[in-house]
């Protein structure tokens, strides 16, 4: 008698994973969207995410920035709660 394997269920806190979008990527955590750099000009990246945006002028610099904007708003205490 064989038996099947079971696909392994993805964690509940998957890592995010960046994905090419229309003139831009965007970081995306299993459905939901933590942050996006878009392609503002010739050579210019705007970054937005957890509440703040910036720019840069290299695409891995955004990227970046966008994941220590994402980390530091997950560690961030919440004061006012």
């Amino acid at each position: 008698m064989s038996r099947k394997a079971r696909p392994k269920k993805s964690s509940p806190r998957s890592s995010p994973v960046w994905e090419r979008a229309y003139k831009g990527h965007v970081l995306w955590q299993g459905k939901q969207k933590l942050g996006k750099v878009t392609l503002a000009g010739e050579g210019r990246y705007t970054w937005e995410a957890s509440g703040r945006a910036g720019a840069s002028d290299d695409l891995e610099k955004a990227k970046k920035a966008v994941e220590l904007a994402v980390a530091l708003a997950d560690k961030q205490l919440d004061l006012f709660r």
